[in-house]
């Protein structure tokens, strides 16, 4: 069963963008990972809020990928862009009608 998380990001005023950037940045090192998706949104109710949804091949290579350099790099590349005010949810895909 494939792991997702959907969560969303609020960034500071002006800054929606170049957290879209840091986001959006190619990396290869995510499918090695086990990334099967990574996509980013916006949407015209929520003006400083980017989107984020993630399936993985398991919750196991989602955390490990956590560890990896380039991401925490990211990651912390995009903390000061940041309001703090995040949500989201995290689950195991248990079947699907397609």
């Amino acid at each position: 069963m494939t792991f997702v998380t959907v969560g969303t990001l609020e960034a500071q005023p002006g800054k929606r963008d170049q957290l879209i950037d840091i986001l959006t940045r190619h990396r290869p090192e995510l499918i090695d990972a086990g990334c099967l998706t990574y996509d980013v949104g916006v949407s015209d109710y929520h003006s400083n809020t980017v989107f984020v949804i993630e399936q993985w091949t398991s919750e196991e290579a989602h955390r490990e990928a956590l560890e990896r350099t380039s991401i925490r790099s990211a990651i912390s590349e995009s903390m000061p862009l940041l309001t703090g005010n995040r949500g989201g949810f995290k689950f195991r895909v248990v079947g699907s009608p397609l």
